[in-house]
């Protein structure tokens, strides 16, 4: 949530104050349920390419608008870090790997670089050979674990040349670089690859990207860059499908979806219309501006009631919400084989009218504002509040919204602080927990829910956040120039729900959490001991050749004064 000025402040206090402190709660739920996902539920974990692999320059990569964003030193990232490095995972395949066996998951889902296949963006131009073979080895090598791999096309890190040649998402040639690229993937490993995301969560890519400049490639086009780049990346998107659909499904028998997130929005007050309406507003402005053209053809109609209304108020002859012609409404319609979401936490929303007049922004669009209770568990991201119930919610809204689509849950997990190096994660544990089992909750409920991805396998680069922020089930030592990876608590107690496929019973499920947490102090006695290892490390890589160096030196001299002496 964007900051609000002081009497937007004291107006949200007085709001809480009326309501009472019973409705700030959380809604009546019901107990925690103990039972099993159905027979061929897929459990996975994910990462993307830009987050972790490093190797930013090597083996024929081009730069992304990320490499470019990160290296402008101008304070964009905090603590103006980069992912040059990362978790360094181009060179830790195996390594990683071993981490997914351990975890017992079926499924990985990871993103391919764009520009480390097509350092310039562009097909014709030149296809990096040694990043298609790093990818068809990771393929190769997850298959050969019997791991399921779900491959991303495009997690935000555009090739840089193509937004410097023709402005990236705000221009709609985008589209059919984006289809040419799609189609060198489905080509090379679609033989091995049954699961394709094009795009994973847009919203942010357009909305930080374009709106706010928080993200690359950090334009700030307040109103009208966001839409216009997400009316092309929908564009992108549908493209892509039909090209798999005609050219490649019938000998692949693969799958083309869309991962979207969206945090659930609750009215504040239940016995308020517009409270109630302002909510339907905010979903149909987070998941409805994407799924609603690949489900129904077209923007929902709040969307383009709202933004049309707005841009007439501030003298405009056209909607700042671009329009699908009829044909390209036809086009989009139906193009997902199943529907990606991402989730992560719920806000509580009330109507808020902001006058055309303060300018153009998706912010002011909505005429709505998000708080949340102070009584919900903070895990320290401002952001991000433990809500399960949250997530039923959202899943049964995707379920009864978008005509009853498969759904693969593509993202969902809990961020702590980098001040807490700790590796007891109990707080990650109960998120897990709870989170999960209001999924097993909406399947019960009658959701087509077919795999859930928890994020993140490991702490990773976590955009303009730097390395603040840890959503991996594996701590990263990033100050350890070799990156060791080491397993918190949550682990063991996602392995035990994996394996166990749910929540047996109460004793079993209580006998993980004391499992998990007998772990840590072992853990974190390796952790202990890093700086140790790195200082003997040192001492091997530095001090001795160092000093083999000095005794071969002294060697010679001695040698030749002895020569001398002879002589």
């Amino acid at each position: 949530m964007k900051p609000v000025r002081v009497a937007t402040l004291l107006w949200m206090l007085l709001l809480v104050l009326r309501l009472g402190a019973a409705r700030m709660g959380s809604p009546e739920e019901d107990s925690f349920y103990y039972g099993t996902f159905p027979f061929g539920f897929s459990w996975g974990v994910g990462s993307s390419a830009y987050q972790t692999e490093g190797a930013w320059d090597q083996d024929g990569k081009g730069p992304s608008i990320w490499d470019a964003f990160t290296h402008s030193g101008k304070g964009k990232v905090l603590g103006n870090e980069t992912a040059d490095v990362a978790c360094d995972g181009y060179h830790k395949v195996q390594e990683d790997i071993t981490l997914l066996r351990e975890l017992h998951i079926n499924h990985y889902r990871f993103s391919l670089s764009w520009p480390r296949l097509l350092p310039t963006g562009v097909r014709a131009e030149k296809v990096n050979k040694k990043g298609m073979k790093f990818y068809s080895d990771l393929i190769d090598a997850l298959l050969s674990s019997n791991i399921t791999p779900i491959v991303t096309l495009h997690h935000w890190d555009l090739p840089q040349l193509l937004q410097v040649k023709y402005g990236g998402w705000q221009n709609v040639s985008m589209a059919s670089y984006f289809r040419d690229y799609a189609n060198l993937c489905f080509e090379a490993f679609g033989d091995r690859v049954k699961h394709w995301i094009t795009f994973s969560d847009p919203r942010a890519m357009a909305e930080k990207g374009y709106e706010t400049g928080h993200h690359a490639p950090g334009l700030k086009l307040p109103g009208t860059g966001l839409y216009k780049a997400a009316h092309h990346i929908i564009k992108a998107h549908a493209q892509a499908w039909h090209s798999y659909n005609t050219t490649w499904r019938s000998k692949q028998q693969g799958l083309v979806g869309i991962s979207l997130n969206c945090d659930w929005g609750e009215p504040l007050d239940i016995s308020n219309p517009k409270d109630i309406e302002a909510a339907e507003r905010y979903l149909q402005f987070c998941l409805g501006w994407f799924a609603n053209p690949i489900y129904a053809g077209d923007y929902p109609q709040v969307m383009k009631d709202y933004i049309g209304r707005k841009s007439a108020e501030q003298g405009l002859e056209m909607s700042r919400l671009p329009v699908f012609s009829p044909p390209e409404k036809s086009y989009i319609k139906g193009t997902s084989d199943f529907l990606g979401l991402g989730h992560f936490t719920t806000r509580y929303i009330t109507e808020r009218n902001y006058p055309s007049r303060q300018g153009p922004s998706y912010q002011n669009d909505r005429d709505l504002i998000e708080l949340v209770d102070p009584n919900w568990p903070d895990l320290g991201s401002k952001w991000l509040h433990s809500v399960p119930w949250g997530f039923r919610r959202l899943l049964n809204f995707a379920q009864t919204q978008y005509g009853n689509p498969p759904i693969y849950v593509m993202e969902n997990g809990a961020s702590q602080k980098f001040h807490c190096t700790q590796l007891c994660d109990e707080w990650r544990i109960q998120y897990l927990k709870g989170y999960i089992n209001e999924m097993l909750k909406a399947i019960k409920d009658g959701a087509n829910i077919k795999g859930y991805t928890s994020w993140s396998l490991l702490d990773k680069f976590e955009w303009e956040k730097g390395y603040s922020d840890r959503y991996g089930f594996y701590y990263v030592e990033f100050n350890d120039r070799n990156k060791p990876r080491y397993p918190k608590a949550s682990v063991q107690y996602y392995k035990k729900i994996i394996i166990a496929s749910g929540f047996p019973n109460p004793r079993e499920v209580e006998s993980w959490h004391q499992k998990a947490l007998e772990t840590c102090s072992i853990n974190n006695q390796m952790l202990a001991a890093e700086p140790l290892l790195s200082h003997m490390q040192m001492v091997t890589e530095i001090v001795v050749p160092t000093v083999c160096s000095l005794c071969v030196l002294i060697a010679a001299v001695l040698v030749m004064l002895l020569l001398r002496r002879q002589n």
